[in-house]
């Protein structure tokens, strides 16, 4: 068994080509369906945000593909045009970078909030569609159980850290502008959309958001902030001095060709926090834009307490990723596990047989269905395996896994 991860980040890969491999939701529902039984795949998990995208592979010994090919043969692009923007890491290398991420020492912006619960959703969203095994299942929940002792133990956040706090921050400093008393759309409601809304609401700006109509009739916004359909967004913008537009959405939300036509007598500040973006790059050359995007905020400074959190912070990770490997060490019993594996498969299949025999069914479908159920019981003992393991020692581990395998091998289930 080996963990192998593929991605694209901010520091090799600029706006328009994380784009490219930007996945939504749904995208990536997709995907886990289409990568079900691919050989030598055991577990997989996409993350994807504004500043990056990692996809992470549980292989085992038939695993003989490149992350980064089938990530662009999946996408449909050309592997030699993208791979100088991928970085490709195998065990060691890519658990301690999924560990760095987590707490935030990998972001554009360092020691971010937002990543921990990016990292934690990644994991869920794998484990509903049936996609995370027990190795990554295990990495990734301790991953976030380093990220939040970072968090609370390193202190390696000294203010409200995100894009949109970044994006303010810089603009008083560095522009001498302020959001308090002007009057800002946000558009999109999602959680950067509403975070974006309660930021400029802290900063003392009179909010607007913009709402799609949803059968259910509940759009939650931030306590404070008035709201305006999505459509009625071109009509409202005029009268703003701030917009942020913050969606997942494939298209954008404000056009060059929408916008030109619009009477406008005052500069606005536009900030597209979407990736892929939001707002036509075009709006950029209208005489009273100022366009911004993700990529337009950064933090290059470290000061000397925030590179002592940091290194703080990365002896929390050691010690909390050799926990991981304190677990994962007992891949010596793999060979043996996955005997058990294929002996419960193959009585889970011989079980099925006679009801099989019976059933008016196609022989195709028969097969598959054979087939399913092995596969079901395989899944089922690989479950059960590593959770014993990670709460005995290893001498009990090895009499039960030998006492298993005797009962699997010396059962014949004609006699059941």
């Amino acid at each position: 068994m080996a963990v192998w991860m593929a991605g694209v980040d901010h520091t090799k890969a600029d706006l328009d080509v994380r784009s490219v491999f930007s996945f939504t939701k749904k995208r990536i529902e997709q995907l886990y369906i289409d990568l079900r039984g691919t050989r030598g795949i055991e577990g997989c998990i996409l993350m994807s945000t504004c500043n990056r995208m990692e996809i992470w592979f549980s292989v085992n010994h038939r695993a003989s593909f490149s992350p980064m090919e089938l990530l662009c043969e999946y996408i449909g692009v050309r592997t030699e045009k993208y791979a100088p923007y991928f970085v490709e890491r195998r065990d060691r290398e890519a658990v301690d970078h999924l560990f760095r991420v987590a707490a935030g020492m990998e972001s554009k912006i360092v020691g971010e909030d937002q990543i921990i619960t990016q990292v934690g959703e990644a994991l869920a969203l794998s484990r509903s569609c049936y996609a995370a095994d027990h190795t990554l299942e295990v990495l990734f929940r301790l991953a976030v159980t380093a990220a939040k002792r970072v968090k609370t133990e390193a202190a390696i956040t000294t203010s409200d850290q995100s894009v949109i706090h970044t994006a303010l921050r810089n603009l008083e400093e560095e522009e001498g502008y302020r959001v308090a008393g002007r009057r800002c759309m946000v558009i999109g409601n999602g959680m950067m959309g509403r975070l974006s809304a309660q930021t400029l609401m802290e900063y003392g700006a009179d909010v607007t958001v913009t709402v799609r109509q949803y059968r259910s009739g509940i759009v939650d916004i931030p306590l404070g902030a008035k709201r305006i359909n999505y459509d009625q967004r071109l009509a409202f913008l005029p009268g703003c001095d701030f917009v942020v537009s913050a969606t997942s959405s494939p298209n954008y939300t404000l056009k060059y060709d929408e916008l030109s036509p619009l009477r406008v007598d005052h500069p606005i500040r536009l900030i597209d926090l979407a990736v892929p973006r939001d707002i036509d790059p075009l709006a950029a050359g209208l005489d009273w834009v100022t366009l911004y995007d993700v990529d337009s905020f950064h933090i290059d400074r470290q000061s000397e307490k925030l590179r002592e959190a940091l290194d703080r912070a990365q002896g929390i990770l050691d010690e909390e990723e050799e926990r991981f490997y304190s677990w994962y060490g007992g891949k010596e019993f793999i060979p043996q596990i996955q005997r058990i594996k294929a002996a419960a498969g193959n009585n889970a299949a011989a079980r099925l047989t006679p009801a099989l025999r019976r059933a008016q069914l196609g022989e195709e479908r028969k097969q598959a269905l054979s087939r399913e159920a092995e596969g079901a019981a395989e899944r089922m003992i690989n479950h059960l395996l590593h959770g014993m393991r990670g709460c005995m020692d290893e001498d009990a581990f090895r009499l039960c896994l030998n006492a298993m395998e005797e009962v699997l091998n010396t059962t014949d289930v004609t006699d059941l």
